[in-house]
């Protein structure tokens, strides 16, 4: 991936990461969540082009725990537009990204994906992926929400700083 590369994948994966369809995922999926993935390891940022068009990506990262001889590859995210699913773009990425991590001494290799989401639990699973850990997600509706934090009854509380 190249700096020029970032606008059209970031189009491609508002295409792919809706709302209605993965709303997990939608919620963090923005310009400055590519943008500090290809900053910060531009090595395990991949695309895939038909005809210098972006028509895939995989945006991955090291990760390194304090005091622990293990690093980690984590796969951020895996998108093909979806002319090109069923073609093997998703796996020749996924390919590509394993093989740096294991070049850069990665031991384990992580994923999430939402548990609706069938497609990438099928390819996952298909390609190596297990030992499930089911996470739960809650969100909060914070349209009934007061206005403002700390205010009931015309009173303000105690501020936080």
């Amino acid at each position: 991936m190249q700096l020029k590369d970032l606008p059209p994948v970031f189009r491609l994966g508002q295409k792919l990461f809706t709302a209605e369809d993965l709303p997990t995922l939608y919620r963090s999926w923005d310009e400055y969540e590519i943008l500090e993935l290809f900053r910060s390891d531009e090595e395990t940022c991949l695309v895939a082009e038909d005809d210098e068009k972006i028509i895939g990506f995989a945006l991955g990262c090291m990760m390194d725990k304090p005091r622990s001889a293990w690093r980690y590859g984590w796969l951020e995210w895996l998108g093909v537009a979806p002319r090109y699913k069923r073609h093997g773009i998703a796996r020749r990425l996924l390919n590509q990204l394993t093989q740096l991590f294991i070049d850069r001494e990665a031991r384990i290799m992580l994923v999430d994906t939402d548990e609706e989401n069938a497609d990438a639990l099928a390819f996952l699973r298909q390609t190596g992926f297990g030992q499930e850990t089911r996470h739960v997600y809650l969100s909060r509706n914070l349209d009934e929400y007061p206005k403002r934090f700390g205010r009931r009854n015309g009173h303000r509380n105690g501020k936080v700083h």
